[in-house]
């Protein structure tokens, strides 16, 4: 019947309906239910009389029970709906900030890259600029460098060093900082980006091209210090002062001369008041050529010490220099040449002197004594030998001695100072480099 149907389905509604209060709050309806009191009990021996069924009545409770399993049905379908609306935002949103994050990641290492190709870009311009004064200055070091310009060399070498490191480690700090940046974006949000090949193989070029750079300056700087200079392929060492250390020069042809030149590169490892590099002399005077260092000075005499050419501050101890010493007896002018550059001149020096043949030449000392020559002397110079003093004595190399018995034009004597030249190749034609017999003592060496 409709009373036993609503006490069956009462706990079900009533539990339905504390769920659904949320969903129902617009609904006002009252629903009252009416029942009344039955008593299941049966009596002994009673046996219960039949309760006439009745046909089902359309009652107006179950058209508001329909009404709530019918909201019910309804809250479930929104609930659905809300989910469903919910997947698909979530889908958009995630897939829109995906795209976000690529875009960004991608715009971020494009930048990246450029400022990195933009800084390497900077940083060749510059290296060329600074190789380009340096190649200027090399270029320039042809002619003989005094110590002043081969210090501003040096500097300048060593600034473009300095530059090339500075720039390479800031290249590196901006590689580290773009690769760093890349690698956290792409861990964080689950992402792989392909590497960006062309900015990384313009780093390696130009850490490729500053790295020969820097090899090449390393390679030139050794090179000047051992490099002969000339085009010279020999020279002589005289490794300290000592009075027994020199070299004795046997010409084919006596020295009977009315002019000459005479030419060098010297290359002194200190200068002190007075140091021989040329000297010629014999019984009489035992000094009728000298050329000499004094100090930072290059000093040059023909007959008398007492006369003398002398051109000041141009020796620098440790750096090579060529010194041309000419004299001409019909007017008795006496010239200093430095570095191809004519520095001092003195007429009237030994006018009208001839020099006298039978004396004896030597590099790297003088002989200041007049003894007869003893049988153990070795000297190979009959007739003379004297003592030498050690604080006369030069120590460093030698090359290119040459000797002319004219005096050499402005052209010859620049040309022959040309320390990129080929100086070496044009010998004197009374003392050659290269041919003429030298004889070194002590220990002085030939070096190649």
């Amino acid at each position: 019947s409709s009373s036993s149907m609503v006490w069956w389905r009462i706990p079900e509604a009533a539990f339905l309906l504390y769920v659904c209060a949320c969903v129902t709050l617009a609904y006002e309806d009252d629903i009252e239910i009416q029942y009344s009191d039955y008593y299941n009990e049966i009596s002994d021996g009673e046996t219960p009389a039949p309760t006439p069924s009745s046909t089902p009545c359309n009652s107006p409770d179950l058209t508001k029970w329909d009404k709530i399993f019918s909201m019910m049905e309804n809250s479930q379908m929104r609930e659905n709906m809300l989910l469903q609306y919910v997947d698909d935002i979530v889908k958009v949103e995630m897939g829109t900030l995906r795209g976000d994050l690529q875009r960004f990641i991608a715009e971020y290492e494009r930048s990246c890259g450029a400022a990195v190709e933009t800084a390497g870009r900077r940083m060749v311009l510059q290296l060329e600029s600074h190789l380009r004064e340096t190649l200027e200055l090399l270029k320039l070091s042809d002619l003989t460098p005094t110590a002043g310009n081969f210090n501003h060399l040096e500097a300048q070498i060593q600034q473009l060093l300095s530059a090339e490191h500075t720039q390479t480690s800031r290249l590196a700090k901006l590689e580290s900082s773009c690769l760093s940046s890349r690698s956290t974006g792409a861990s964080k949000n689950g992402l792989h980006l392909q590497e960006v090949t062309p900015e990384e193989v313009a780093l390696d070029e130009v850490l490729a091209a500053m790295q020969e750079v820097k090899a090449e300056l390393d390679e030139e700087l050794k090179s000047r210090q051992r490099r002969l200079p000339a085009g010279c392929e020999m020279a002589l060492l005289f490794p300290m002062r000592s009075r027994r250390i020199y070299t004795a020069i046997i010409p084919d042809v006596p020295l009977a001369l009315s002019a000459f030149t005479v030419c060098m590169w010297v290359k002194p490892t200190s200068v002190f008041n007075k140091t021989v590099l040329f000297s010629y002399g014999h019984r009489r005077n035992p000094s009728e050529i000298q050329l000499l260092l004094a100090q930072t000075s290059a000093v040059f005499t023909v007959g008398e010490e007492a006369s003398q050419v002398e051109a000041r501050s141009v020796v620098s101890p440790g750096q090579w220099i060529h010194l041309c010493g000419a004299w001409s007896s019909e007017q008795g002018l006496a010239t200093l040449w430095v570095g191809g550059k004519k520095m001092a001149s003195k007429p009237g020096m030994a006018k009208g002197h001839n020099l006298p043949e039978g004396g004896s030449l030597q590099l790297g000392q003088e002989r200041n004594g007049c003894c007869p020559l003893s049988p153990t002397s070795g000297s190979g110079v009959a007739g003379f030998e004297g003592s030498f003093d050690p604080k006369l004595a030069f120590a460093g190399k030698m090359t290119g001695v040459n000797m002319w018995d004219t005096v050499l034009s402005e052209q010859e004597i620049s040309q022959l100072a040309a320390q990129r030249g080929q100086g070496c190749q044009h010998r004197g034609s009374m003392v050659a480099w290269g041919v003429t017999e030298m004889v070194p003592h002590g220990g002085a060496q030939f070096i190649y």
